[in-house]
């Protein structure tokens, strides 16, 4: 942020954000002295922007009550970002089910001046996914995002109308713990009270949400990812996987993804929870982290490490 002007519209954000900033305030986040503060309110003044000053002990900058700025007003970094997520929301299906996305792209596409638009169509037209959109995924109303969303937020119990799979309805009284977006749909997680335990509800299969008075506590370790991912996969797996790896939490939260295992932290190492349908899956796994481990269930993940490990003995000695 080191052009004067990009300063200036910084100090034109500052101002639609706070009430009432004083020149030192400005000064500070800015990086610069109050009478460069000073020019900067008289450039927006000269543009038409009406900047209100006052001396004194409260005294200070402010836009004048009552001014509506333009509705969007973005710097060209600011406006790639925006236009990435459009399209990476697009793609990924997280987005819902109004088709918003596209109309958003193509609002703000009509305020860009014109080389950046081109610029960024440009990159549109020549960008490339390695994750495959899924345009049969159905999505879930704009409404029930987020009035789960709020519900989650202020921990309020909420009813919902369900439909199964099987498309049976039934309407549930929910404490809602957390919102997920995995494989390309989005999932709710919490308390049911209707059968007394956790339970994970498809956002797209929820016809209304009411919210209530009740309000509720969280379990403090819940962790919401790990329970969707678990739940998900509970059905198709056959093998319940824990192995300590002599790795801390970050770096092997930043090599394994929570829909692959639930990572805790322990004061051995971090403890590796997942599900395996085969076991020779997991040993490849494991040994391209390429971490120190000990494996603590089930003892067939023993000889499926030592096979595979078999097997790359006999790759190496080939000639």
């Amino acid at each position: 942020m080191s052009h004067p002007a990009a300063r200036v519209l910084s100090l034109l954000e500052l101002l639609q954000t706070h009430h009432r900033l004083t020149g030192a305030d400005l000064a500070a986040r800015l990086g610069v002295d109050e009478r460069t503060v000073r020019r900067y309110a008289t450039t927006l003044v000269d543009l038409g922007i009406p900047v209100q000053a006052a001396r004194g002990r409260y005294g200070g900058y402010r836009l004048r009550p009552g001014y509506k700025l333009p509705p969007l007003m973005l710097s060209d970094d600011e406006a790639v970002a925006v236009m990435l997520g459009l399209v990476a929301a697009e793609q990924l299906g997280l987005t819902t089910a109004a088709p918003a996305a596209g109309l958003a792209e193509a609002k703000i596409r009509r305020v860009l001046p014109v080389p950046l638009a081109e610029r960024l169509a440009a990159v549109q037209e020549t960008l490339g996914f390695s994750l495959r959109r899924r345009a049969e995924v159905p999505r879930p109303a704009t409404a029930t995002l987020l009035a789960l969303g709020e519900a989650t937020r202020a921990r309020r119990r909420i009813t919902i109308g369900y439909r199964s799979w099987a498309g049976e309805p039934s309407v549930r009284d929910v404490d809602p713990y957390g919102l997920v977006f995995h494989a390309g749909r989005w999932y709710v997680t919490g308390h049911d009270h209707r059968r007394g335990e956790v339970r994970t509800f498809r956002l797209d299969r929820i016809a209304s949400v009411t919210p209530g008075s009740a309000t509720f506590e969280a379990p403090g370790d819940f962790d919401p990812v790990g329970h969707v991912t678990r739940s998900l996969a509970g059905v198709a797996y056959r093998w319940e996987v824990e192995v300590l790896l002599e790795i801390d939490l970050v770096q092997a939260r930043q090599r394994i993804p929570p829909s692959a295992a639930e990572l805790t932290g322990t004061a051995d190492g971090v403890l590796l929870r997942a599900r395996a349908e085969d076991l020779t899956g997991m040993a490849q796994m494991l040994a391209g982290l390429g971490w120190a481990f000990t494996v603590r269930r089930p003892d067939e993940l023993r000889g499926a490490v030592s096979a595979y490990a078999g097997r790359l003995a006999g790759y190496a000695e080939r000639r």
